[in-house]
C-alpha cells in the first residue's frame, strides 16, 4: 500500500525534461543568484509590454486561457440564441462590453438615477436604508461564510471598507513616494467629479481624502488582518445595535433583504468609527463620500474619457501601466467574472483532458504522505500534537480540474435593450442575492471558491480543502509529458504549498473539521511561532528597493506555505524516486535535483515595474517572484545539496539560522 502511495507519476508517453534551457541565464552564478541564473533567460525572452504592470509565467498561461475563452465566447456572442439561455447572457454581455460607441453616446446617463438617490437624502437615518439597498457604495461590507467557531454552517460577517485605496498606508505614510501617489490620487478624484458634472471639484476632492483617511486610520493593517481570533466577534444583533447606536440597523437589515440573529463583526474599531462618521460629519460631505464610491464603481462602464481616466490613476500611477488591456481582455473579464462557472464548463468540456485530472490525484496523494512524514520528522513537536496534525491532513478535501456540481444563472438577466451599466447593477445585486442564499444554513461542501479556467489554487481552512482549478494544470506548472523532477518541482510545490497553508501561521489554528479551535499543545504551539518568527524576521531584511523592506510578516502565511510546499515536494520526489524502476538520471549535465529547483524557479520568473513593487509590497500576501526563490531556496537543505552552495554564497545561510518548519 505504501508503495503504491509512492509511486512515480509518470505516464507510458517518452518523457522530457519538461525545462526550457533558454530560461535560463548562464552568465549569472546559480550559486550566487539562482532566481537570476534560472530566470534571467525567461525574463529578456518577456521584456514588460505597455499593458502590463508585471508579466510572469503566470501571466503566460492567463493570457493563453483568455484567447481560448475569447474564441468561445466570441463565437457565442456572433450568434443568436434564445432569451434566458446561458449563451444569450455571455453573447450579450460581450457584446455590451465591447460597444464602447454605445456608452460613449449614452454618458453618465445610467448612473445618474444612482447618484439622484445619494443627493436626495434629507437625513441621516435615511442614509442607513440607502446603504443598505445599494451596491456600489458603503463604509463597510457583509457577506455570508462558514463560521469559524461553527464551520458547518454560514454565518454573515461584517468587514472594513470605504477608503478606496485599499491598504491604509497610502493615507498614513509620509514617504515622498506615497505622498506623491496620495496627490495624484487627489487630482483623479476631482478629474472624476468634473467629469460628472459637479462643481467645485477640488473641494469635493479634499473631502473625500479626509473622510477616506478618517476610516483608513481606525481600519486594521494587513498584519493584523491576519489574525483570525482578533477578527471572530460573533455577536447578536441587538449586541451590534449596542455596539454601534448610530445607524438604524433595522433599516438597514430592511433594504439589504438581510434577515438574522446574529453576525461575525470582522473590526470592531472601524465599524464604531464608521458609525462617529455617520453621526458627526456634515450630511453633504457624506453625500459627496459616496458619490465619489459610485462614480469610482462604475468608471469601467461609461464612457471612454471617464475610462481613461479611471486607468491613468489605477494603472499608470499606482502600478506603471502604460496602456489598458486591449477591450476583448477586458469584455472576456467581465463575462468571466459575472457568468464564470457557465465559462468554465464550456472551457473545461474542450481545454481540460481527463487523464490531467487523474495524474493530478496521483501527486496529491503522494504529497499526502509526504507530507506526513515531514510531520512525523519534526523533533520539536509532541506525539500528541503529531497525532492531531496527523487527522488534520487525513481529512483534507481535494478538488481538482472543475465543480461536480455546477452553478445556476436562470435567476441573472441580461437585458441588451438596457445600458451595460443598468446590467452590472443586475449581476451585483445577483451575486449578492446568492451569497445571501446560504445565509444561516449548512455550508455547502461541493461549492468551488475559483471557476475552472482560474491560475491559480487555493486552501479554504474553514472547509479544510485544497483545490486546484484546470486553468493552473498546465505548463509551466504542470506536464504531462514531462519528467517527476519537472512536476515535482513546480505543481508538486504548488500543491505542497496549498497543503501546508493548513499548518501555516493561520490555518495552524484551525482544526480537522475548520474550526477555529486550537489543536496543539501550548508548548508547541510555542515553538512553532518560535520558528515562524525566523521567516519572518528573515524577509523582513529583504530589501526590495531602495531603502523598502519586504513586510515578513504580512507575508509570513505565504512564506511558510513556500517552505513547506518545498521541503513536502522534494520529499515526496525522492519517495518516487526510490520507488521508480528507472531512478531519473542527469540530462543536458543537470542532475534531477537540480532540475526540480530549476522547475520551481521558472514558476515565479517575471518582470516587474517599480511601481508595482511598491503597490504589491504593501497589498499583496505573496512575496514578489525574484523572493519566492531567493529568500525561500536558502532555508532549504537540499538545494545546498544539489546546487553545492557554499559559505562564499551570498545567498548562504547557516544552518542553525534556517528556518526548520515542516
Amino acid at each position: 500500500m505504501i508503495a503504491l502511495g509512492i509511486m512515480a507519476i509518470g505516464c507510458s508517453k517518452q518523457q522530457t525534461t519538461g525545462l526550457d534551457l533558454t530560461n535560463l541565464d548562464t552568465t549569472a552564478v546559480a550559486q550566487n543568484d539562482f532566481y537570476q541564473y534560472a530566470c534571467g533567460g525567461w525574463m529578456e525572452k518577456n521584456p514588460l509590454t505597455a499593458e502590463f504592470s508585471r508579466y510572469g509565467s503566470f501571466d503566460v498561461v492567463r493570457e493563453a486561457n483568455k484567447k481560448q475563452l475569447n474564441e468561445l465566447i466570441s463565437e457565442i456572442a456572433a450568434g443568436q440564441h434564445k432569451a434566458g439561455t446561458v449563451e444569450q447572457k455571455i453573447g450579450d454581455l460581450y457584446n455590451m462590453a465591447m460597444d464602447t460607441a454605445r456608452r460613449d453616446n449614452e454618458g453618465i446617463a445610467a448612473v445618474k438615477p444612482e447618484l439622484e438617490k445619494i443627493w436626495a437624502v434629507q437625513d441621516r437615518s435615511e442614509f442607513d436604508q440607502l446603504m443598505g439597498s445599494t451596491y456600489q457604495f458603503g463604509v463597510f461590507g457583509m457577506y455570508v461564510d462558514a463560521d469559524e467557531m461553527n464551520s458547518s454552517m454560514n454565518i454573515l460577517k461584517e468587514f472594513q471598507g470605504g477608503f478606496a485605496l485599499g491598504e491604509k498606508e497610502y493615507y498614513i505614510d509620509e514617504d515622498e513616494t506615497t505622498v506623491n501617489i496620495r496627490n495624484a490620487y487627489v487630482k483623479h478624484v476631482a478629474n472624476m467629479f468634473r467629469l460628472f458634472g459637479y462643481d467645485d471639484a477640488e473641494t469635493k476632492a479634499a473631502t473625500v481624502l479626509r473622510l477616506e483617511t478618517r476610516l483608513a486610520k481606525a481600519a486594521k493593517n494587513n498584519v493584523e488582518l491576519r489574525d483570525p481570533q482578533a477578527n471572530y466577534n460573533k455577536m447578536s444583533i441587538a449586541d451590534l445595535k449596542a455596539l454601534v447606536p448610530e445607524i438604524n440597523w433595522d433599516a438597514y437589515f430592511e433594504a439589504s433583504n438581510i434577515h438574522t440573529d446574529s453576525l461575525s463583526v470582522g473590526q470592531i474599531e472601524h465599524l464604531q468609527e464608521v458609525g462617529k462618521m455617520l453621526a458627526e460629519e456634515p450630511l453633504e460631505d457624506l453625500k459627496i463620500l459616496f458619490t465619489h464610491q459610485v462614480m469610482q464603481s462604475a468608471g469601467s462602464a461609461l464612457t471612454t474619457e471617464i475610462f481613461n481616466e479611471n486607468f491613468d490613476f489605477w494603472g499608470r500611477v499606482l502600478s506603471g501601466r502604460e496602456e489598458p488591456s486591449p477591450l476583448w481582455k477586458r469584455a472576456v473579464g467581465v463575462v468571466n467574472g459575472t457568468l464564470g462557472e457557465a465559462v468554465g464548463q464550456m472551457y473545461v468540456e474542450k481545454y481540460f483532458p481527463a487523464e490531467n485530472k487523474e495524474r493530478m490525484l496521483a501527486l496529491v496523494k503522494n504529497l499526502q504522505v509526504a507530507l506526513g512524514e515531514r510531520i512525523d520528522a519534526q523533533e520539536w513537536m509532541s506525539d500528541e500534537t503529531k497525532q492531531k496534525a496527523h487527522e488534520k491532513l487525513d481529512a483534507f478535501t481535494v478538488k481538482i480540474g472543475y465543480p461536480d456540481k455546477w452553478r445556476d444563472y436562470t435567476a441573472l438577466e441580461i437585458d441588451p435593450k438596457i445600458t451595460y451599466y443598468e446590467n452590472l447593477l443586475r449581476a451585483a445585486k445577483f451575486e449578492q442575492d446568492y451569497s445571501l442564499s446560504f445565509l444561516d444554513k449548512p455550508v455547502d461542501k461541493a461549492r468551488w471558491y475559483m471557476t475552472p479556467q482560474t491560475v491559480n489554487a487555493y486552501y479554504n481552512p474553514s472547509s479544510n480543502e485544497i483545490c486546484f482549478p484546470a486553468g493552473i494544470l498546465q505548463y509551466p506548472f504542470f506536464d504531462m509529458s514531462a519528467d517527476d523532477a519537472f512536476n515535482y518541482g513546480a505543481i508538486g510545490v504548488v500543491i505542497g504549498h496549498e497543503m501546508t497553508h493548513g499548518f501555516d501561521d493561520q490555518g495552524a489554528q484551525f482544526d480537522k473539521d475548520g474550526n477555529l479551535h486550537m489543536w496543539w499543545t501550548e508548548e508547541d504551539f510555542a515553538r512553532f511561532q518560535e520558528r515562524t518568527k525566523v521567516m519572518a524576521d528573515f524577509f523582513d531584511q529583504i530589501e526590495v528597493a531602495p531603502g523598502v523592506h519586504a513586510n515578513g510578516r504580512f507575508t509570513l502565511g505565504e512564506n511558510i506555505a513556500d517552505h513547506g510546499g518545498l521541503e513536502v515536494s522534494h520529499k515526496a520526489f525522492l519517495n518516487a524516486q526510490a520507488a521508480a524502476k528507472k531512478p531519473l538520471e542527469t540530462v543536458d549535465g543537470f542532475t534531477p535535483d537540480q532540475r526540480f529547483f530549476l522547475a520551481y524557479a521558472n514558476v515565479w520568473a517575471n518582470n516587474i515595474r517599480p511601481e508595482e513593487v511598491l503597490n504589491m509590497t504593501k497589498s499583496d500576501p505573496h512575496s514578489l517572484g525574484r523572493w519566492r526563490v531567493n529568500g525561500a531556496l536558502p532555508h532549504i537543505d537540499a538545494w545546498y545539496e544539489a546546487w553545492n552552495v557554499t559559505e562564499e554564497s551570498p545567498m548562504y545561510v547557516a544552518p542553525e539560522k534556517r528556518v526548520r518548519v515542516w
